[in-house]
């Protein structure tokens, strides 16, 4: 127990140091792609094999003590594929992809970085945390149930009218301004991090924390520079419309 969370703490201080660097070099994928990081393969498979761990190792971890999961931990698994399914084998072949190749160090890292979550989220979860037989009808479960099923459907309405927009407009990156793209240039992040939220809540855990820590580490500074980016290719840019964070930043 003790090596689980000085492990856990050493993953945050990573998480920091990484929302400290991010700011100064946003990652190479998306609309941020740039030369100099290595060999190039396809989009689609890159996106795939860095999150398959989500789903692939987090079952496996599941069936290795499916003797002791509780019927809340259970639950707490279907609600973490219910993201991670859509999000690894069903978002990358809907979405329109604008650049087809991704840096293979991205991917990877991006994969070795899910094993690492993924085993932190099963150990704390699955393992290391007892929850009451009531648990699943407890005023904090339900609020934090309710904060990821928002926070889900903003994330995933915002991919989607992006996915609508270039498929009516053409490829290349056009200006959404519809649903909460109104106010904010990424609220797809906005969306996940209040998903994620809703995680930390609902398994009031240690892991579900260390994982919001690293979530908001990694979207807002590069919802920061999804912003600087609009606002630079677009002169026509929305001058009230912010990054993140509805009429704050």
């Amino acid at each position: 127990m003790n090596t689980f969370y000085i492990l856990s703490t050493i993953w945050v201080v990573i998480a920091i140091g990484t929302f400290i660097y991010l700011f100064f070099e946003s990652a190479p994928y998306g609309r941020h792609i740039k030369k100099g990081w290595g060999l190039n393969i396809p989009t689609r498979v890159g996106w795939i094999v860095m999150e398959s761990p989500c789903v692939i190792l987090m079952i496996t971890y599941g069936l290795i003590v499916r003797d002791q999961l509780q019927t809340v931990h259970q639950v707490f698994l279907l609600i973490w594929l219910s993201h991670y399914i859509h999000r690894t084998f069903i978002y990358p072949f809907v979405i329109e992809i604008t650049n087809p190749k991704m840096p293979i160090s991205i991917a990877a890292s991006a994969f070795f970085f899910n094993i690492i979550n993924v085993s932190i989220q099963a150990f704390g979860i699955f393992y290391y945390t007892e929850y009451s037989d009531v648990w699943l009808s407890s005023s904090t479960f339900i609020f934090g149930l309710s904060f990821f099923l928002l926070g889900m459907y903003i994330n995933i309405k915002s991919d989607y009218i992006m996915i609508a927009l270039k498929k009516s407009k053409g490829d290349g990156y056009h200006i959404p301004n519809s649903f909460l793209y109104k106010y904010l240039s990424a609220p797809n992040y906005f969306g996940e991090i209040i998903e994620w939220i809703g995680w930390a809540i609902l398994t009031w855990s240690i892991s579900g924390v260390v994982f919001l820590i690293w979530v908001i580490a990694n979207l807002f500074p590069r919802a920061l520079a999804h912003h600087k980016w609009y606002k630079s290719k677009f002169e026509n840019y929305p001058k009230n419309r912010k990054a993140i964070i509805p009429g704050i930043i």
